[in-house]
């Protein structure tokens, strides 16, 4: 090979770090990366989860799994350290740690707001953060995280959720006009419900199928790899000249808002 085509090989190397890799959206987006070729750097709480996934992807990649708690400064940065030194430079950042307390705002503890900030906004920050100061000085790199349509208005009984996602959005715009002239794009993804352990544990039936579900037009909850595919479009150079966007994936949820049955509009169509 000649020094033309090495440095080409080299420019064309991908490394991908994720948080909350061990399940969901996370997971998806791991093994979507993987499946193009994209070496993953997986960061989450669940070891047990993260050893399943090393299973689960493209054997021809590489994979560095670590147990990091997103809201230790340090642990991040360390992490950082490693995947550049045994992965190489890292090109992509999904910040996809995250939870949800549901309570009444009257009864919602400080804990519970204080452990959905912490870990919704604080995380993806230090996540941002420690990432961009190796990618900002190589003036390449791409992040995308996971904001919610919950960043679109309110939500009873989610008043640290929807403060934490509404955060989230000023944050990627903010990340994005700072760092756009330095080479680094910064979008994220708005999903309605995906079906996750997190969307089928944390969010009561009634609610899932009588509200969420009969007021998305295409009347399904979106499957974690078509959000992993967003993710990668966003990623990717076919998105090159995107920063600073929220790209709803919610199944047409927000498109409107006095519908019902998957979109229809009572007042024009009445209730057959």
């Amino acid at each position: 090979m000649n020094m033309n085509a090495s440095s080409n090989a080299l420019q064309e190397r991908r490394v991908a770090l994720v948080t909350g890799a061990a399940s969901g959206i996370g997971a998806s987006v791991c093994r979507y990366l993987a499946s193009i070729g994209v070496h993953i750097a997986a960061a989450d709480q669940n070891a047990e989860g993260l050893e399943a996934l090393r299973a689960q992807l493209n054997p021809d990649v590489q994979f560095l799994g670590a147990v990091i708690d997103v809201r230790d400064e340090a642990a991040q940065q360390e992490f950082v350290a490693r995947v550049e030194k045994s992965l190489g430079a890292i090109t992509d950042v999904v910040p996809c740690a995250g939870l949800a307390r549901s309570a009444p705002a009257e009864d919602m503890t400080a804990e519970q707001w204080d452990l959905v900030l912490d870990i919704n906004l604080r995380g993806t920050f230090l996540t941002c953060k420690a990432a961009a100061n190796v990618m900002l000085p190589r003036r390449r790199g791409s992040i995308v995280c996971i904001a919610s349509i919950t960043a679109k208005g309110g939500q009873p009984g989610r008043a640290n959720y929807a403060a934490s996602k509404w955060g989230l959005v000023g944050l990627v715009k903010s990340l994005a006009s700072e760092w756009g002239n330095r080479g680094i794009r910064v979008n994220a993804v708005a999903p309605n419900g995906v079906d996750t352990p997190m969307l089928n544990v944390g969010v009561p039936e009634h609610f899932r199928d009588d509200v969420m579900l009969d007021r998305t037009p295409l009347g399904r909850f979106a499957r974690p790899e078509e959000i992993a595919q967003t993710i990668g479009f966003l990623l990717s150079d076919a998105a090159s000249y995107v920063t600073g966007s929220i790209l709803e994936v919610d199944g047409g949820l927000t498109s409107g808002f006095l519908t019902h049955r998957h979109g229809t509009d009572y007042a024009l169509h009445g209730r057959s």
